[in-house]
C-alpha cells in the first residue's frame, strides 16, 4: 500500500517538430488548449501536479500555471523526454509515486488516471492505463524507482525501467489512453 502524495508529472517540454508549431497551445474543438485539457484530466486524480516545460516557453508555462499546475522549466529539455521526466521527479522527491502524463494526450479520462492511481495506492510498483490489451498512458511508478528515474536521459523516458519490471495494466475502456497529438491530422481523428 502506498501512503503519501502521488504526483502527476505532466511532460510539456517536447519540441512539436512533427506538428510544425507549438501544438500544446492549439485549441481543441471546445476551445481548450491541448496541454490545458491534459492537465484538467490529470489533476483531479492526483495529489499534486508538476508540469515540466522548456525554458523560455512562457505561454505554455503561463497557461499551465493558470490551470493549477506547478510549472518547472527544465534547462536541458531539448535533450529528450528522459531528461524532462528526471527533472520532474527531482522536483518532487518526497512523492510516494509519480504518474507520468503527456501534455499532448488531452483525451485521457480522469477516471482512467484514477484507475492507475488506485493501482499504485494498492501496492503496484508500476501501473499503466490500458485499452483493449495495449499499454497506454499515464504510467505510474512508485518511489522505489526514484534512483532510476532521476538519472534518466535521452528521449526514451522510463521505457528502460518498464522493460525490466512487471507492469500492472489497468484496463480502462478508454481509447484516449492511446491517443496523442503528433500532427495536425491527429486532431481530426
Amino acid at each position: 500500500m502506498v501512503s503519501g502524495p502521488i504526483v502527476g508529472v505532466l511532460l510539456a517540454a517536447g519540441g512539436s517538430t512533427r506538428f510544425g508549431r507549438d501544438k500544446l497551445l492549439v485549441r481543441l474543438a471546445d476551445g481548450v488548449p491541448i496541454a490545458v485539457a491534459a492537465l484538467r484530466n490529470l489533476a483531479p486524480a492526483v495529489d499534486d501536479v508538476v508540469a515540466v516545460v522548456r525554458p523560455r516557453e512562457e505561454r505554455v508555462a503561463s497557461a499551465l500555471a493558470a490551470a493549477g499546475a506547478r510549472v518547472s522549466a527544465c534547462p536541458r529539455a531539448a535533450e529528450g523526454m528522459g531528461v524532462s521526466l528526471a527533472w520532474g521527479v527531482r522536483a518532487t522527491p518526497t512523492a510516494a509515486a509519480w504518474l507520468v502524463a503527456l501534455a499532448d494526450m488531452p483525451w485521457i479520462r480522469t477516471a482512467s488516471v484514477a484507475g492507475v492511481v488506485g493501482a499504485l495506492r494498492n501496492g503496484a510498483k508500476i501501473a499503466a492505463a490500458g485499452y483493449r490489451g495495449a499499454r497506454g498512458h499515464p504510467v505510474g511508478l512508485s518511489a522505489a524507482f526514484y534512483p532510476d528515474l532521476v538519472v534518466l536521459s535521452g528521449d526514451e523516458g522510463a521505457k528502460a525501467i518498464l522493460s525490466r519490471q512487471p507492469v500492472e495494466i489497468v484496463e480502462t475502456g478508454d481509447p484516449g489512453v492511446l491517443r496523442d497529438v503528433d500532427t495536425p491530422e491527429d486532431l481530426k481523428r
